[in-house]
């Protein structure tokens, strides 16, 4: 069977490492695709659950499997989120083919698009929705509060919890989801976006959301803990992609993650990076 070929997919809060984490089921959804680009925006890796060394096999193959399609000329960046916090003092960073970084900002067919995690209005949906009111404040600023209130939380010795609940938004409370999605559409108004991308809340939704100053189309990929979703772009047009309702997903399987080792996928990876870096040396 043909893999579906695809502009962009966007996947968040896959949380690799987590017993929550449905590896299997991802594995299966990225071997039906064939994405020119491929964004992961956010909380791919759970590094705080992986201090309990529970990495299983099928966690290891969804990376082999990412590493795998970057080989093969997908275009592949990692967007930091709170969860992969440590990756964030690399930004911007090149893993060979990956590109680690705290955003990302695409033209998708005359439209300006930003991509970001969502966890920097973590400050507090309280003060953040006030901060944004100041006009010209946009993404950096709003990092480098949330960075501070993760040192200063470390400092006292408390743990920086994100604003939605429990373990993966067990409790879901939908009066801060929706302040979320309008903050987020806010701060995407205010600097002149056409699209706004996130993760974080666990929460898939496609809507177009209207302030005093404009509108956005907000989109959120959800996640891999609860939702099983993904956001494709094709044909100039975003749709939420649910696993559970793909009937033909499960018909995928990729025969060259049984044989092709880790390492040899990022000498591949790597050696493809260096003869693009001298093919472009004038």
């Amino acid at each position: 069977m043909k893999k579906r070929r695809l502009e962009i997919v966007v996947l968040s809060d896959i949380h690799l490492g987590s017993y929550t984490c449905h590896a299997e089921e991802l594995l299966t959804y990225l071997s039906s695709i064939d994405p020119k680009v491929l964004v992961l925006n956010g909380d791919i890796l759970d590094t705080k659950k992986m201090e309990n060394n529970y990495f299983p096999p099928a966690h290891l193959k969804v990376i082999k499997k990412i590493f795998s399609l970057a080989a093969k000329g997908t275009e592949v960046h990692y967007i930091t989120g709170n969860h992969d916090e440590p990756l964030r003092k690399f930004d911007p960073i090149h893993m060979g083919a990956i590109k680690v970084s705290n955003k990302l900002i695409l033209k998708l067919n005359g439209k300006n698009t930003l991509f970001f995690h969502g966890d920097i209005f973590d400050i507090s949906l309280r003060y953040s929705h006030w901060l944004l009111h100041l006009g010209s404040i946009g993404f950096p600023t709003l990092l480098r509060f949330s960075k501070l209130k993760s040192r200063i939380f470390k400092k006292m010795g408390k743990r920086n919890k994100p604003f939605l609940s429990t373990e993966y938004q067990k409790v879901r409370d939908p009066n801060l989801i929706a302040k979320f999605e309008h903050n987020v559409a806010q701060l995407a108004i205010d600097q002149h976006f056409d699209y706004v991308i996130c993760g974080h809340s666990h929460h898939p939704k496609k809507q177009v959301i209207e302030t005093k100053k404009g509108s956005c189309l907000y989109l959120n990929s959800g996640d891999w803990v609860t939702h099983k979703t993904a956001l494709e772009y094709s044909f100039k047009r975003w749709k939420l992609y649910h696993y559970d309702n793909d009937k033909l997903a499960s018909f995928y399987m990729d025969e060259e993650l049984k044989s092709m080792d880790i390492n040899e996928l990022i000498a591949t990876i790597t050696n493809k990076a260096n003869k693009k870096k001298k093919n472009n040396k004038p």
